[in-house]
């Protein structure tokens, strides 16, 4: 198949751990190099947030369209809806140009959902949406905080009402488009996200720590992603705090991410406000800032860690608690979307409540006091993470849905075409 990736604020090519830059930017950068590697010609559509972009770049085969529209800077992604309908033009005229049309678009986020509807409609290609986040959702949880306008919740009820086929991607994000949005649930395929088992895989604990200058007897809490207020960190801070409190244990806890490799609160706001948490809790000392660091070194951070840990309000899916766990690294997560979906409370990890840093702290406590039990619900995560969730099953079961939607052509069978394309299956999940 020929496919159309579009991510209008999330380039594949970005570095993930910036405000704008995390989950999405690694889903489809990794959903495009599958699908590559599949037999498919994949190109990327993203907007031109450098003025030295070429047109066109290369990632491992997959071509990388930057988009003009808006100015060529980084924007924050609430601020691009106004430069959709140059995005969309473009897109449209671009689709018209190739030689071989496009067999699907597969749009994520809503504003690239917005512009790909333009493509539908001139050329007759299959749309295929995956939200990532739902601004109903968001707004319930963020509420006055939320920066995007009001006409983003009818756009995605019209993405929800014309797509061929829309994605959620845990059970949970199924649910809120069907009770929100009305979605037709023959019209929903539940696919994950995943990691890649070459960039994260376990490294002995007592290797990364002296890899990363970590103590080798501290019990070590990892926090790691995007840091702005919705990932909930401010509720592990106070967690450490509690578990100092309640059970006179200490913990350190390092947090990884932000605008830049040193940390820096002009740069990443959020360690100012971070630092202040962790000071009026009386534990500056336990708490690390580390600052972003290039993903091939991720392995060790979650490997050095005892437990990692990721309590946002809301989370569409969550890809680093798989990340964790890939490491043999056991999860205590919010117990709210895909944290609920990937992490299996008593097995793998644990599930605590968003906003509660004594329900976090028993759980702190519980993995502290029983390293043997750590160490199984590690390996089970381990186990979970690589029957479920690798990148390359993932884009096997985005390829079958693609397949469900494309129209068949007159030279081969979709049966045909799902054997050429590896026997992708939908596969469930437990």
């Amino acid at each position: 198949m020929k496919i159309a990736l579009v991510s209008e604020h999330a380039s594949p090519l970005a570095v993930a751990g910036g405000v704008d830059t995390g989950g999405q930017n690694v889903y489809v950068a990794h959903i495009a190099r599958q699908l590559y590697r599949a037999g498919h010609q994949v190109d990327v559509f993203t907007r031109r947030d450098r003025a030295l972009l070429p047109l066109v770049s290369d990632m491992d085969g997959v071509r990388v369209i930057h988009v003009p529209a808006g100015p060529p800077m980084q924007l924050p992604k609430e601020r691009l809806l106004p430069y959709m309908p140059a995005f969309a033009d473009f897109l449209v005229g671009f689709c018209r140009k190739e030689r071989r049309p496009y067999d699907v678009i597969h749009a994520n986020f809503f504003m690239s959902g917005l512009a790909a509807l333009k493509v539908k409609d001139a050329l007759n290609v299959p749309l295929v949406t995956t939200f990532h986040a739902l601004g109903r959702v968001r707004r319930q949880h963020q509420g006055a905080s939320d920066g995007f306008p009001d006409e983003r919740f009818a756009i995605e009820d019209e993405l929800v009402r014309r797509s061929d086929r829309v994605i959620a991607e845990c059970p949970a994000d199924e649910a809120d488009l069907v009770a929100l949005y009305h979605a037709d649930p023959k019209r929903i395929s539940v696919v994950a996200c995943g990691f890649d088992p070459n960039e994260f895989h376990p490294v002995a604990r007592d290797d990364a720590r002296d890899a990363l200058g970590w103590p080798r007897d501290a019990f070590a809490v990892l926090q790691l992603g995007r840091l702005v207020p919705r990932k909930g960190i401010d509720n592990v801070v106070a967690g450490v705090a509690a578990l100092r409190q309640r059970y006179e244990s200490r913990a350190h806890l390092y947090v990884v991410g932000g605008d830049s490799e040193t940390p820096n609160e002009f740069a990443t706001p959020e360690i100012a406000r971070l630092r202040g948490v962790a000071h009026r809790n009386g534990i500056d000392d336990q708490v690390t800032f580390v600052g972003r660091r290039d993903r091939s070194l991720l392995r060790y951070y979650y490997s050095a860690a005892d437990v990692f840990v990721t309590t946002p309000w809301y989370e569409p899916f969550g890809i680093t608690p798989v990340e964790a766990m890939a490491c043999a690294t056991p999860v205590i997560g919010s117990d709210v979307g895909g944290i609920r979906h990937t992490v299996r409370d008593g097995e793998t990890g644990f599930l605590v409540p968003p906003r509660d840093p004594n329900a976090l702290a028993a759980r702190l406590e519980a993995l502290r006091a029983d390293p043997a039990r750590a160490r199984a619900m590690g390996e089970a995560g381990r186990e979970r993470a690589n029957a479920y969730f690798t990148w390359r099953g993932i884009a096997r079961e985005l390829e079958d849905v693609y397949l469900q939607v494309a129209p068949v052509r007159a030279d081969t069978s979709r049966d045909a075409r799902v054997a050429a394309a590896g026997g992708a299956r939908l596969r469930a999940v437990g």
